[in-house]
């Protein structure tokens, strides 16, 4: 029984579970959206919703946190300079999550991900 068990393991150790979810959230970050699985997608909206929360407020200690979290200077910058002022009133909700059905050849269910405008 996996009762009172939390989050996915993606069949990855660690390292390589952390890399995925950086570079999802690094990609929905600079594209605004992405078509991914839909166990993929709910597992990095936390993530993202919690790195455009510390956005919000533009000081040097929230861009070091989020730098440290995703380690890509341009979806840093683009985090603090778009999503961070467009949610500024906002106390959360910031993406949206589409199903699509099911991939072809394996038929995952696939999900798009977007900011919400």
């Amino acid at each position: 029984m996996r009762h009172r068990v939390a989050g996915r393991k993606f069949g990855r150790n660690t390292n390589q579970r952390k890399a995925l979810l950086k570079g999802l959230a690094v990609s929905l970050i600079i594209n605004d959206r992405i078509t991914t699985t839909e166990a993929k997608a709910k597992t990095i909206r936390p993530v993202v919703e919690k790195l455009v929360t510390l956005a919000r407020e533009d000081t040097e200690h929230h861009r070091r946190l989020v730098m440290a979290r995703i380690g890509n200077e341009i979806a840093t910058r683009k985090l603090f300079e778009n999503l961070g002022p467009r949610y500024e009133g906002q106390e959360g909700g910031y993406t949206r999550i589409y199903k699509l059905g099911v991939r072809q050849g394996d038929a995952a269910p696939m999900c798009l991900i977007e900011f919400v405008d």
